[in-house]
C-alpha cells in the first residue's frame, strides 16, 4: 500500500513540476516578446491571457493595457512635438512669404513691367508665395482644432452619413447595430472622411468598416478603415502620419497628421494596421477613448 502510494506522490510531484517548468516557460517566452515589442517601439502588443492561472492572467492583462497606455502616451508626445515646431515654422514662413507677395504684386502694377520678359518671371514669384502662404494657412489647422466634445457616438449612424457621401464606392459595413464609441462626432466623421478621400486618390474602388473588440478591455471597440487602393511602400509606412509628408505632386501632406491629431484630442489613436484586412491593401484602425 505504502508502494503505491510513494509512486501516486512520485507522479504528481513529476506532472507538478513539469507543469511549472512549462508555465515558466512561457512566461520567459512573453517577456523576451514584450522585451522586443518595447526595443522596436511597438506599443500595440498584446499577449494572450489563456490558460494563465489567476495572478498570471491578471498580471498579463495588466501589462497589455500598459503598452496601451504608453502607446497612447508616445502619440500623444508625438503630436505635441509635431505642434509647437508648426507654430514656429508656420510663423517664420509667414513672415518670409508676405513682402515677396507685396512687393511681387506692385511690380506686376508696374506699366514698365507688364508685356517684357520680366513680368513672366515675376508672376511666377507671385504665384509661387501665394502657393505658400495657402498652404502654410491650411497647415494652421493642425494647431486651431477646437476642444472635443466626447459623448458616446452611434457607429452605424455616423458611418451611414459617410457612405451615402460616396456612393461611387462598393462599401461593405459589418458594424452591430448598437455599436458605439467614445468620441466627438464632428471629428470623427471629419477622420474617416480624410480616410476615404486619400483611398480614393489611392485609386480605391471597395471600401470596408469594420469593429472589433479590444482583448484586453472587451467593452471598447476599434474601428478598422479598409481599402483597395494601391498599396503604402513600406519605406513610407514610418513617415506616414509625418506633417508635410506627401508622395502626391498636388499633396500637402496635411490630412494624416491632422487626422491623427483629432483622434489623439479625443482620446483615441490612429495606426496603419501591419496587416490588411483580408481582400483589401490597406487598412487603418481608429481606436477610441475609453467608456465609462
Amino acid at each position: 500500500m505504502n508502494w503505491w502510494l510513494h509512486i501516486i506522490i512520485g507522479i504528481g510531484i513529476v506532472v507538478c513540476a513539469a507543469w511549472f517548468f512549462h508555465l515558466q516557460r512561457r512566461l520567459r517566452l512573453r517577456a523576451h516578446l514584450m522585451q522586443e515589442a518595447m526595443r522596436n517601439r511597438d506599443f500595440t502588443f498584446r499577449l494572450p491571457t489563456k490558460g494563465l492561472p489567476s495572478g498570471e492572467r491578471a498580471m498579463q492583462e495588466a501589462l497589455n493595457q500598459l503598452g496601451e497606455t504608453i502607446r497612447q502616451q508616445v502619440n500623444q508626445n508625438e503630436v505635441e512635438s509635431w505642434e509647437r515646431l508648426t507654430r514656429v515654422l508656420t510663423h517664420e514662413m509667414m513672415n518670409a512669404t508676405a513682402p515677396i507677395t507685396s512687393i511681387s504684386q506692385l511690380l506686376l502694377n508696374r506699366p514698365d513691367v507688364k508685356g517684357t520678359p520680366l513680368e513672366d518671371g515675376i508672376r511666377a514669384i507671385f504665384d509661387t508665395s501665394q502657393h505658400i502662404s495657402l498652404f502654410v494657412t491650411n497647415y494652421r489647422k493642425m494647431s486651431e482644432l477646437e476642444k472635443p466634445v466626447l459623448a458616446k457616438v452611434n457607429l452605424n449612424t455616423l458611418l451611414d452619413d459617410v457612405t451615402r457621401a460616396y456612393p461611387g464606392l462598393d462599401w461593405a459595413v459589418i458594424i452591430p447595430t448598437d455599436a458605439t464609441v467614445l468620441a466627438d462626432a464632428g471629428m470623427l466623421r471629419q477622420v474617416v472622411i480624410n480616410l476615404v478621400k486619400n483611398a480614393i486618390e489611392a485609386g480605391a474602388k471597395r471600401m470596408e468598416l469594420t469593429v472589433t473588440s479590444d482583448n484586453v478591455i472587451a467593452s471598447n471597440v476599434s474601428l478598422q478603415v479598409s481599402n483597395d487602393g494601391q498599396p503604402i511602400p513600406a519605406e513610407n509606412r514610418q513617415s506616414l502620419f509625418v506633417p508635410f509628408f506627401t508622395t502626391k505632386r498636388t499633396g500637402s501632406g496635411i490630412g494624416l497628421s491632422l487626422s491623427r491629431r483629432m483622434m489623439v484630442q479625443q482620446g483615441g489613436s490612429l495606426e496603419l494596421a501591419d496587416t490588411p484586412h483580408t481582400g483589401f491593401n490597406v487598412t487603418f484602425l481608429l481606436r477610441f477613448a475609453l467608456q465609462a
